[in-house]
């Protein structure tokens, strides 16, 4: 079996999000969707992944149905909210390619997320391959996974 090959087979599964933080040039840390985000990112033996990231702290909608949410509570319920699913491909030992299909965020449909994947026992950590412009400031992403 190639390296390829173990890393996809490893990545194989379920995962929950442990931890999403994004690190500034000077080490300053932010968390984008706070230091409790949840999230879930699945791989499939077809090839296939999807993955959604929350902010725990989104409020609810005044009304109980999606379609009654105003302008407001949409773009907010957005703010806080990442999803994307497509293919994904092992480009190499460390690296990994999320050809989306879909995504909340329109620009990313048709195109690919790189991210460098560590694998440690039952912890993945999918990071950028170099920092880059995030919220303001130049900043590298590391999401930290956990095995379901």
């Amino acid at each position: 079996m190639t390296t390829t090959e173990a890393l996809h087979e490893r990545l194989l599964g379920a995962w929950r999000l442990v931890s999403y933080v994004a690190v500034d040039e000077a080490g300053e840390r932010d968390y984008p969707l706070g230091e409790d985000a949840e999230g879930l990112i699945v791989y499939t033996p077809q090839g296939w992944m999807s993955a959604q990231l929350v902010r725990r702290d989104r409020p609810p909608f005044a009304e109980g149905r999606l379609e009654s949410g105003s302008d407001a509570e949409l773009a907010e319920a957005g703010r806080g909210f990442i999803s994307y699913a497509g293919k994904f491909r092992v480009i190499d030992e460390h690296t990994l390619s999320h050809d989306v299909s879909i995504s909340l965020f329109p620009n990313w449909m048709g195109g690919s997320q790189i991210r460098i994947a560590r694998l440690d026992g039952e912890r993945l950590e999918l990071s950028l391959p170099a920092p880059t412009e995030l919220w303001g400031r130049r900043r590298e992403a590391v999401l930290t996974w956990a095995r379901l």
